[in-house]
Formats: C-alpha cells, structure tokens, sequence
C-alpha cells in the first residue's frame, strides 16, 4: 500500500510515525512552509517535517499546493493509493482528491458531523462537551463533509485543556488511521447528516478576551479551550489565566468549599484561599485563578501570584 502524507503540527505527529512502523510504504510527506519562530525569529521545520527528515523521506513545502504546478506533477507520478491528511493546514483541491487509487483519507479531531472545522479541539471544550473522539473520513470538496469510515470515542474530563486533549486524541488517531487502512474494504462509508453539523472556526484574538459577566463555567471552559491563550488586564498590563476552578460544588476540591464572601461585581476579587490563591467574582458564581502568567513572566501559581502582588479584595480585572 502507498500512501502520501499531508500534516503539519505535533498532532499529526503520532499518525506518521505509525504509518512509518506499519506494512505501508510512506513515499512522500507534504507539510507547510518553514515558519519563523522565537526570539531569534529564525525559520523552523514544522514537527511533521522534522520526523519526515529523520525517516529520509521526500518533503514537499508548496506555498499553496492546488496552484504549485511542480508539486501537482509529484503527487500524480506517484500514483499513490491513498492521501493521508491530518492537520495540513491548506485546502486540497478535486485535482488533488482525484490522484490517489481509493481517495484521500482524513483523520478529524471531532465525533462528524459535530465539529467541523479548523478548531475542534478547542470548541468542543469551549462549550462545554462530556466526550469527543476521532472520525477518518474520505474527504471530497466540501468543508469536512465527506463520508465517514470509523469512529472513536474519549471522555472529558473537567479539568483538560485543549493541549491534553489534543494529546490524547492524536494517539486516538494513529491508532484508527491504521485500523481505517486495515479494514479499508470492508467498511461502508457513512454520508454525514448535514442537519447535525455543528461548526469549529479558527480562533481570533477576541475569542482570548475574557468577559467577567459571563459565568464561572463558561469563563472556566473558554479559557481551557483556548488553554493557554486566554487574557484579562490586571493593573494595567495583560494577565493570561492559565487554568480555573469554578467554586461550584462538584467541580471543587473539598479544602475550598468552605470558602464564603460577599459578591462583588463581576472581575473583582472576592477573597484569596491560602495555598490556592484569588478568587474572581463572575456573573454567576466564583472562580479560583489556579494558574497565571504575568506579562513578561513564566507561568505561577495562583497563590504566588496573590501574594507576590499582594492583591487585593475588589481589586478588579478587566477585560
């Protein structure tokens, strides 16, 4: 079996190396462009094409691969059986769904039809859902629409970040990107039901801004979902908040349900619990700020942070 690989980042990792210790011969991967990143802003190898390097494979890196003539040139003198894509991070056009013998398969970060999209991960979290998985689909023109192959299934659990999840669902997908391939013949694609999609956008900045009046559970799954990007203003300068903990009761550990105070408008601070830190009034119920970043600073615990500004009750974080 001859397979193509299209990825990009460290989710897609786990599926190349897998195909790599399977029977299928892996010809060619194609990933992004280099990007400059870090304080050097010097150009660095996406994850994909690191492992593909170290394997001594072929990388391709068109700009925009449905226009790059030369590539399309590649791809098709290949005559490859399946494209794998996972988290490539460009459009493939029918040219490309064409070339291979039995078509392109996905590795999608959703249950389809639910989660379509660029940001899976993430919505899923944001608004607040108990399970997820993983969905290898055959791709066609459409926007994650095409037919489903197999499907499976995690738990989430309060407390994970879009990073732990995105983990947990990229060992999910090398595992059914295999079975997918294994069983290829004899499973029966499944049409998506349009009626039940639901959408995952990209993520722009003003998702990041956190609104104080919402509530602390809806502020609690923004900012894992989002994890770790999410940001409010404390005196003047930007604070990321890393991780939360809603006072609700089953979501808190049992030293802070003692915790009482007077409510306050939302975003002031209602009062600090030793060894855990402040605790923010939002539009409906508290939340603890378990873990910060301080503009400029590497990550700390709520309670370092309280007492490293000495913060104080009714002080306010803004938006």
């Amino acid at each position: 079996m001859k397979i193509v690989f299209f990825g990009t980042p460290q989710f897609a990792v786990p599926t190349l190396e897998a195909l790599l210790k399977s029977d299928v011969e892996v010809m060619a991967v194609v990933t992004q462009p280099d990007k400059r990143r870090g304080r050097g802003n010097e150009l660095s190898p996406s994850p994909v094409k690191s492992i593909a390097l170290a394997h001594e494979l072929p990388v391709w890196q068109p700009k925009s691969v449905k226009k790059d003539a030369e590539t399309l040139e590649k791809l098709r003198s290949l005559n490859a059986d399946f494209f794998v894509v996972i988290a490539y991070g460009q459009i493939l056009s029918q040219e490309i769904l064409d070339m291979p013998k039995f078509g392109c398969i996905n590795v999608h970060g959703s249950i389809l039809p639910k989660y379509r999209g660029a940001a899976p991960i993430q919505w899923c979290l944001y608004r607040g859902e108990t399970e997820t998985g993983i969905t290898t689909m055959l791709m066609d023109a459409g926007m994650d629409t095409g037919a489903m192959l197999l499907k499976a299934t995690t738990p989430i659990a309060p407390f994970d970040t879009a990073q732990d999840l995105a983990i947990r669902l990229s060992a999910i997908g090398a595992d059914l990107l295999i079975e997918t391939l294994q069983k290829f013949t004899e499973i029966q694609p499944t049409p998506q039901d349009n009626d039940q999609a639901t959408y995952a956008p990209l993520i722009k900045k003003p998702d990041y801004e956190l609104d104080w009046s919402r509530s602390a559970i809806e502020l609690h799954n923004q900012i894992r979902g989002f994890f770790p990007n999410c940001s409010a203003t404390f005196r003047g300068s930007a604070l990321k908040v890393l991780k939360t903990i809603p006072l609700k009761p089953g979501w808190m550990p049992e030293e802070l349900e003692n915790f009482e105070s007077e409510p306050l408008s939302p975003g002031e601070v209602v009062g600090v619990i030793k060894n855990w830190g402040a605790v923010v009034q939002t539009g409906r119920g508290m939340m603890l700020l378990k873990e910060v970043q301080l503009s400029g600073k590497r990550p700390q615990s709520g309670w370092d942070f309280a007492n490293g500004t000495r913060i104080a009750i009714a002080e306010k974080l803004l938006p």
